[in-house]
């Protein structure tokens, strides 16, 4: 009997084995699956859903390939505002901004778009060295051809920053300020200078001729009376660099990638010391008519006062009643001639 239930137990025993030793590989085989699910299905899951792209609004997107075996050719184009969109597995999208952009030069440093005051200083026709502040108004062109010959030219380098790092026109604000910076500044400045140096001083900044190098002052003074308004003049600055901007940025750039070119001249200043020149031309001028004020005055009293006295002699009564109405307030007594006194009040 005993012989039995040892055997039993033996054979129970033997089968327990043989199962722990099949849920050994069970195991093996489930950490291994877990394992290659984390390597392997997590990637082609991102991969899958990293297919689809979209855009906002103020933003057109080029997409080209990038997965193992195909090119980095342009594959196609986003418009903007779009849903989501199939774009295939790990390709590159480049973003550019689709609304109207700006590029602003100010010598306020807290509005320009490079940093620290920011003034384009350029000569008049007569040798003023003159700072122009303005602003240019544009828009990138959005024809599915010409954003893909941009990206082809521009999309696949990077520019300099101001502060020395390098990015890509598609990194956001400050890639694109770096090729606004890098490539369409020089532009402004080149139009800039053609355009005011066609300019004497005085015909943009009318207090220039107070400070005209002349060796009579009288000219000086004649200068300041004819200079004509500058309005006219600078609106003519500005429709020639509108017009010539248009054809020097495509030029330059190698194509019509932006259209919608306006720029709006803000300001013209002067070095800090030919406008304190003018400064003190002007604070003279205004002494000098102060004083004109105080003669023309002078000559009208002395002619009232010849004028009144003629009067007078026309009319002795005429002046004892003027006399009269000038005395005090109070008088009882009017006595002229008396030597102790003539007046006597109350």
């Amino acid at each position: 009997m005993a012989n039995k239930e040892s055997s039993t137990e033996r054979k129970r025993s033997a089968g327990e084995g043989r199962l722990s030793g099949l849920g050994k590989p069970r195991r093996r085989t489930a950490v291994i699956a877990a394992v290659l699910l984390v390597v392997v299905g997590w990637p082609v899951l991102s991969a899958l859903f990293g297919g689809y792209e979209r855009t906002s609004g103020g933003e057109i997107a080029v997409v080209r390939n990038g997965g193992f075996f195909d090119n980095n050719r342009i594959r196609q184009v986003i418009d903007p505002g779009s849903g989501r969109v199939w774009i295939g597995l790990y390709s590159q999208v480049h973003k550019y901004p689709a609304q109207q952009r700006f590029y602003t030069i100010t010598s306020d440093a807290r509005k320009g778009d490079e940093t620290g005051v920011d003034v384009v200083t350029v000569p008049s026709s007569d040798g003023v060295n003159m700072g122009i502040e303005g602003t240019l108004y544009f828009t990138l062109n959005q024809d599915h051809q010409v954003i893909r010959e941009f990206d082809d030219k521009y999309g696949t380098r990077k520019f300099r920053s101001a502060g020395g790092e390098m990015h890509n026109v598609y990194d956001g604000d400050e890639g694109w300020s770096a090729f606004l910076d890098q490539i369409v500044r020089p532009v402004i400045d080149n139009d800039l200078r053609s355009q005011i140096n066609s300019f004497r001083c005085a015909e943009l900044v009318s207090s220039c001729a107070l400070v005209q190098n002349t060796a009579q002052p009288a000219n000086v003074q004649a200068a300041g009376q004819k200079a004509q308004s500058n309005n006219a003049n600078i609106a003519k600055v500005q429709n020639a660099i509108n017009t010539s901007l248009a054809a020097d940025l495509e030029q330059t750039l190698g194509g019509k990638f932006v259209t919608n070119i306006h720029f709006n001249l803000v300001r013209i200043t002067l070095p800090s010391k030919v406008q304190d020149a003018v400064d003190r031309a002007q604070a003279a001028f205004a002494q000098v008519s102060e004083a004109q004020a105080k003669v023309a005055t002078a000559r009208a009293e002395a002619a009232a006062n010849k004028a009144r006295q003629n009067g007078y002699n026309k009319c002795p009564t005429c002046a004892r009643i003027e006399e009269l109405k000038a005395l005090p307030q109070g008088i009882t007594v009017y006595a002229p001639g008396n030597p102790n006194g003539s007046l006597l009040r109350d």
